[in-house]
């Protein structure tokens, strides 16, 4: 025999040997089996209540005092027609869209949902909305969606309105 046969002969005897070893009767020692891992247990938890804790109210500091100067006096008209501050200006655009019916939609009054959206507006130099988006939402995405629209919808705000806000929109059934 030749020095490749006796290779090939010892792989084989080898292999033969591994392929038997699980058949014999225990002959080698087996290592003892992993301690077990405690159960898992789980337990259902109620989900989390839909009722937020209502945010609290927009605080504006008041504007400082003017210093008098001697201007013409303005008409008592134009003084009502014109809002003093961006949030007098906010609230007037959306009344505007309540009373065209744009502002709660139908199916949300008909299903007599109320809630409380709290909208993150960006507001340009302009006065424009940039961007607005959902902060805080009311639980039901059809309130969400229409606080999103008159959101965006708010249209040249006074120069004192702040480049970000957070604006809380309430719908209450009357």
């Amino acid at each position: 025999m030749t020095r490749t046969d006796y290779r090939l002969f010892a792989a084989l005897a080898l292999s033969l040997s591994l392929h038997l070893l699980p058949f014999l009767p225990d002959t080698l020692p087996r290592p003892s089996p992993p301690p077990s891992a405690p159960a898992l247990q789980a337990e259902l938890r109620p989900p989390p209540s839909v009722e937020s804790p209502s945010s609290p109210p927009l605080h504006l500091p008041d504007p400082p005092p003017q210093p008098a100067v001697a201007t013409k006096p303005v008409p008592a008209k134009s003084q009502a027609a014109a809002p003093k501050t961006w949030t007098q200006a906010v609230r007037e655009q959306l009344k505007k869209l309540d009373a065209a019916g744009q502002f709660y939609p139908a199916e949300a009054i008909a299903r007599g949902l109320e809630g409380e959206v709290a909208i993150l507006l960006i507001i340009d130099e302009g006065g424009q909305v940039a961007a607005a988006r959902v902060e805080q939402s009311s639980g039901h995405p059809i309130l969400d969606e229409a606080a999103l629209r008159a959101a965006r919808s708010l249209k040249s705000l006074p120069a004192d309105a702040p480049r970000q806000t957070v604006l809380p929109v309430r719908f209450r059934l009357r």
